[in-house]
């Protein structure tokens, strides 16, 4: 199976195959043998070369996924070309404008971009104060801001409507 996964914002093409023992795995060209067993929900031990590696799983209420190798952190995204999903993305995500929405009851702590600002996808937008943490909110697409609907100190709902992306 091929998959395209963005770690930190950086893409890497990764295709696995089941082999006699454990997998054949390429990354970005380069082939390495592991064997894996997932150990405990969302918890992956890999094993390369004689080494033991765990690779935790965890969740962000933005939605966000991120894995966890020892003490480091990476921001992870997993594309599988087989989905529509995946394939829109590839496309340069869907037409038309994107709508950022308040992913859940909270206070606009910042607004990073003004109305006419030319945005990369990924980029931050606005960060919004949940549960005494901060969410910073990306643009899901490469676009323009074109409207913005909240202010810094705004309270917002789930589901409010935040900026327009086009």
């Amino acid at each position: 199976m091929k998959y395209e996964v963005l770690i930190n914002g950086h893409s890497h093409q990764i295709e696995l195959e089941r082999a006699a023992k454990g997998y054949q795995a390429t990354v970005d060209g380069e082939a390495f043998a592991i064997d894996a067993a997932m150990t405990a929900r969302d918890v992956l031990s890999i094993i390369h070369d004689g080494r033991n590696y765990e690779a935790k799983r965890e969740y962000s209420l933005m939605g966000e996924t991120h894995i966890i190798m020892g003490s480091e952190r990476f921001e992870a995204e997993v594309r599988d070309p087989r989905s529509l999903r995946s394939r829109r993305a590839a496309a340069g995500h869907e037409a038309g404008p994107a709508k950022i929405m308040a992913p859940m009851p909270g206070k606009i702590v910042r607004v990073i971009v003004h109305e006419g600002d030319e945005v990369e996808a990924g980029q931050g937008l606005i960060v919004v104060e949940a549960m005494k943490m901060q969410n910073e909110i990306k643009a899901p697409k490469k676009g323009k801001v074109t409207k913005i609907t909240v202010a810094e100190s705004a309270t917002v709902n789930a589901g409010d409507l935040l900026m327009i992306v086009e």
